[in-house]
């Protein structure tokens, strides 16, 4: 098991680097100049200033240099300042990574726990209620996008019936976490609904395959009692797609959900990556992409992990 995950991790370090590559050099190559975002229009006629503010910032040194430096300051916790605000990158991160973590760990958790106990159902009993509704909501779900999703909460229970607030993370004297409840209910609802349609779907169909399986007929044909064959067998089995799901889920903590933050003005970083992009703000796009693709890596060695735990011929292979 540690030779598996040596390797694993081992695997992942040149996939970093290739990626913050790919990042760097595909945002610094843009045709966009930053600089012009920086200065007032008057001071952007003047092409001596332009150039001594390019030599201060390092932006007038080769691409591969450029990129070192970069790749060092990360490796560091040095991200840099906002192009737009002048703040420093990790002071953002610092303000705007909790609320996203509230947000997304509360929609991931509601999901998680509602899709594989409905699809567990669903899939162990075909054609019951909880298929049905599992199915329901599966199809409702993938039609729907989140943020339509959101905007008809947002106007029935907020704008119509008044009964919670219509957007923002806490209002003033909030402290507790029970004090900001009403704000996060509509944004979890929204965000958790568009989690639930593929999570049911996949844990629906993989313990549909499960229960046909010759192992599960053998446990059935010694008597073992059905609800140990359901979660002792068919549930532990059925785990390893809908893991892959769940795992891919994790960038979400990072990115947050972009629309649905902008929707309930949730002041996360996926609200910051929009405003970020819409000035270019290339410090803040590089450092948040790259800590999106980091944590899709950390998904993807999870996913390993996890395998290699439900099933040990994974380490093997």
């Amino acid at each position: 098991m540690i030779t598996f995950l040596i390797r694993r991790i081992l695997i992942l370090v040149p996939m970093a680097l290739l990626i913050s590559m790919l990042i760097f050099f595909a945002i610094r190559l843009s045709p966009v100049d930053p600089i012009l975002y920086m200065v007032p229009p008057d001071a952007a006629n003047d092409p001596a200033n332009l150039e001594r503010l390019r030599e201060s910032l390092g932006l007038n040194a080769p691409l591969p240099i450029q990129y070192l430096r970069w790749l060092g300051n990360m490796v560091t916790g040095d991200f840099g300042y906002s192009i737009s605000s002048g703040q420093r990158i990790s002071d953002i991160l610092a303000l705007r990574l909790p609320a996203t973590l509230e947000l997304v760990g509360l929609a991931m958790l509601l999901s998680t726990t509602i899709a594989l106990s409905l699809g567990l159902f669903a899939g162990a009993k075909p054609g019951g209620i909880a298929d049905k509704l599992a199915r329901t909501i599966a199809v409702i779900g993938i039609a729907v996008p989140d943020f339509f999703f959101g905007i008809a909460l947002l106007q029935i229970f907020s704008y119509r019936l008044g009964w919670l607030p219509a957007g923002g993370r806490m209002l003033p004297g909030q402290i507790t976490f029970l004090d900001r409840l009403p704000q996060l209910v509509l944004p979890v609802a929204a965000l958790t609904f568009g989690m639930l349609a593929v999570l049911i779907r996949y844990t629906r169909n993989s313990v549909l395959d499960t229960m046909g399986k010759e192992f599960v007929k053998t446990a059935r044909s010694k008597g073992v009692p059905e609800w140990k064959v359901l979660y002792g067998h068919v549930f532990r089995n059925s785990l390893g797609p809908v893991m892959v799901i769940l795992a891919f889920r994790l960038p979400l903590l990072v990115g947050g959900s972009v629309l649905i933050e902008t929707i309930f003005r949730w002041p996360g970083i996926g609200h910051t990556v929009v405003s970020a992009v819409s000035s270019s703000d290339y410090p803040v796009i590089m450092v948040t992409s790259m800590l999106i693709a980091l944590m899709i890596l950390f998904a993807s060695f999870l996913i390993d992990v996890v395998k290699s735990i439900l099933d040990p011929r994974v380490r093997l292979s």
